[in-house]
Parts: C-alpha cells; structure tokens; sequence
C-alpha cells in the first residue's frame, strides 16, 4: 500500500518523481495545489471524485510547506509541469504509451504535440483536440471528442482544461474510453509543453513563489484565486495543527 499523507479532506501519496514514473501505469492522476485543497471545502462532487483518484500527488510548494508545519513532510513536490516532460522522456522508447492532449486554446495542443513528439524522437502524442468554451455543458460535442480519443490509439489521455472541470470530465466518461489505461488531469501543462506559458525563474521555485509569478503573467485570470479563494487556506492550516479542523462532508 502506498504512503498517503492526510492533509484537511485530502490523502496524499507521498512518493518521490522516480517512485512516481516506475509505479504510475494506469488510473486517474490529480496534482493538488492549495487551489484544489480550497475547492475541496465547498464542492462535494469534486470532494467525492478525489475519494476515488489513485494518484494524488503534491503539486505545490505552499502545500509542502504546510505539511512541513503539520509534522508531515512530503518527500517531493511534484507540479505537472514538471511531472509530464519526465512521463513521456521516461517512455521515449515504450511502444504502449500512446498520449492524447485535451485542452488549451485552439493551435496550442497542436504546437505543444508537435514539441513533444521531436523531443521524444517518435509520435509519443497520436492526437489532441483544443475544445470550445463551455464543452464540457454540450454532450454532443463531448461526445464526438470521445469518439476522437477511441478512435486515436492512445493509451494516456492528458487533460488541461482547470481544475475542477478537467477532473469531473475525466470521470464523467472516463469509463466511455476503454483503451485509456491513465488519466492525467494536468492543467496548464499543455500551455507549458507549447511554450505559451513559461515556469517561473529557478530561485523563485526555490522561494515558493512560482504562484507570484503566475500572477504577474495572467493577473486577470489568477489574481482571485491567489489573493481571495486560496488565502483561506493558512488559516485551516492553523486549525489543523491545532485539530480543530473539521471536514465538512464527513459523514457522521
């Protein structure tokens, strides 16, 4: 069994990126950040889904840190965008993984499969789709994107479209997609492989200020998120080291 480290409503495996690549073959990937830990008080579905998620895996430096203060310590934060470049370089050469891009805006998966599969030296990406606005509320395209993925040979299906959607999407019709052997739900990480969005400078990873950083490049989009929904979450931290946190959909 793995080592799960419980934070607020959450269990998360605690493993290190090599642990990671060796054992990762099949199921559904989420990569909690303090954003998901938020979201995670108030939407019971999504609270649900994660009870369900195989891989749960530390995303973020200020979730390491909290956990370092509870007296839990993770051995590694592992973010998407870094855990994805290292997935696909660590199966260049494995013939049964085969990857599906779902998200982003429209040319970037393009830009991001034709990157990747250079890198890799082999088309490790088979196909992608950039889906419209508001896909995940129209079956009728939701479902042609199934077909889409059925009908590409692919093994993995990345999906980048935010949390919580790309997560609810994922198991919503997940069991529609019989030859996907994993799902990963990564974010931007699509933007990030296409070069559309680039990761914070090296000493500010170091200082836990990646978060500030994408602030600064996506200020209208991210500036409510960091500065008001997920402020919250220093003072739960504080409740549970003083165990007074209390989950609120736990069944009593």
């Amino acid at each position: 069994m793995q080592d799960k480290i419980k934070i607020f409503n959450a269990e998360i495996l605690n493993v290190d990126m090599e642990e990671l690549l060796n054992k990762l073959d099949r199921g559904v990937l989420i990569t909690p950040n303090v954003d998901h830990l938020m979201k995670l008080q108030k939407d019971e579905e999504f609270y649900n889904l994660y009870k369900q998620t195989e891989w749960l895996i530390c995303d973020s430096k200020i979730v390491q840190l909290g956990l370092k203060f509870l007296g839990k310590p993770v051995k590694e934060v592992i973010p998407g965008s870094s855990f994805f470049p290292a997935y696909y370089m660590h199966h260049k050469s494995n013939k049964e993984v085969n990857i599906f891009l779902l998200g982003a805006a429209e040319g970037v998966a393009e830009k991001a499969s034709q990157k990747i599969n250079s890198k890799v030296g082999r088309p490790i990406i088979v196909d992608y789709q950039s889906p419209s606005f508001g896909f995940e509320k129209d079956e009728v395209e939701c479902q042609a994107i199934v077909r889409r993925i059925n009908e590409s040979n692919a093994t993995v299906l990345v999906v980048g479209v935010g949390a919580p959607k790309q997560e609810k999407w994922i198991f919503k019709y997940k069991d529609q997609m019989p030859n996907i052997r994993l799902f990963m739900a990564l974010g931007a990480t699509i933007d990030f492989e296409a070069g559309n969005i680039t990761r914070a400078p090296r000493w500010m990873q170091r200082l836990s200020l990646e978060w500030l950083y994408r602030m600064s490049k996506e200020p209208k989009r991210l500036w409510k998120r960091y500065m008001v929904d997920d402020l919250p979450f220093f003072g739960l931290i504080l409740r549970e080291k003083l165990n007074r946190y209390s989950d609120p959909f736990a069944k009593s």
